[in-house]
């Protein structure tokens, strides 16, 4: 029996987080041999959605008039206003996913969207970690952590980045079992699943806590990989002056921001190169470089080796441990040659 997964867009949402879901979900039907999953992209109206960076994404349904749906995800980049006429409309959906035993959640800051409708009452959840200290203030009902991902009964949420990926294949794992986990896995050439309590910044930031401006920056160039803040902005958003953003990470980080947010971008990408599927190219762009030259120099002046020499290295290194290669390694070699 095919299930129709709702996923309801709001305006500026990310692709990246989007995009995770889905093509687990995708990936599960051909695993399946089956349709098991049907999936719909919903707006408020039925009107495209502008994406991050501002291209048009094309919906199927307005969200008032999508079919029966077994699971809605609010998928979102900013915060709801209390008054937000848009609160009630996605709690009167979510409440009839609900009531017929379905799954609702969200994905970026969707569950901030989810939780006025009380849905998410006596229930763990999460968001993009720059939001949790304030959403979890006007949540007290409910457990809002910092963990990437949370799966909680029928309550499924998760943060930016690869967190949807992540949240996906456990809940599917948990549905189907873990050897229909691990295939998922090798078909997105990952080793393994990141657990939910794994946290998503990069080794060092914990000592960005001795100071909760500071903690705020990092979080939020952890949260803008794929687009990039500049120092202004990130200064402005956190409530400082660029000189004392520079003097804080200076103290605590012995680093300048734009120094530590190009590092953070390029573990990101050293991490995909080694357990994604994805191109060179697609690996480039989505940790926020314009170019692949643009990637590659900046990779080689960090690690001493291109993004394709990583790649290579990651394939021999399959090889020589004897063991059979993920499905996606032949498709990695040959696209990354083009």
């Amino acid at each position: 029996m095919t299930q129709r997964i709702g996923f309801l867009l709001l305006p500026r949402v990310g692709l990246l987080p989007l995009a995770g879901a889905v093509d687990a979900l995708l990936a599960a039907n051909a695993l399946l041999e089956s349709p098991a999953f049907e999936i719909a992209v919903l707006s408020m109206d039925g009107r495209p959605v502008a994406g991050e960076a501002g291209k048009l994404i094309q919906v199927a349904h307005a969200l008032d008039h999508a079919p029966s749906l077994a699971a809605l995800f609010v998928a979102s980049d900013s915060l709801p206003d209390d008054a937000d006429p848009r609160l009630a409309m996605v709690a009167r959906a979510g409440r009839a996913v609900a009531e017929r035993g379905g799954l609702v959640g969200g994905i970026g800051t969707g569950a901030a969207w989810v939780a006025p409708s009380g849905l998410l009452r006596g229930h763990r959840w999460t968001l993009q970690h720059a939001h949790v200290e304030q959403v979890a203030a006007r949540h007290p009902d409910s457990i809002v952590s910092s963990n990437p991902y949370e799966i909680d009964r029928a309550r499924l949420s998760c943060a930016g980045g690869s967190a949807s990926l992540d949240m996906t294949i456990a809940w599917l794992g948990l549905r189907y079992g873990d050897r229909f986990a691990q295939a998922l896995l090798a078909r997105f050439g990952l080793r393994r699943l990141r657990t939910r309590e794994e946290g998503p910044l990069a080794p060092g930031v914990a000592r960005a806590g001795a100071s909760p401006k500071l903690a705020e920056a990092v979080a939020l160039m952890e949260a803008n990989i794929g687009e990039p803040l500049t120092t202004e902005d990130v200064a402005r958003l956190v409530g400082v002056s660029r000189r004392q953003l520079e003097r804080l990470f200076r103290q605590h980080l012995d680093a300048l921001p734009a120094r530590w947010y190009l590092d953070l971008r390029l573990a990101r990408a050293r991490q995909l190169l080694r357990e994604s599927a994805q191109s060179i190219l697609q690996i480039g762009l989505s940790c926020g470089f314009s170019s692949a030259s643009h990637f590659s120099n900046a990779y080689r002046g960090r690690f001493g080796r291109t993004p394709r020499d990583e790649r290579r290295e990651r394939v021999a290194a399959w090889r020589d441990a004897q063991h059979p290669p993920p499905p996606a390694v032949h498709d990695i070699e040959q696209r990354d040659q083009r």
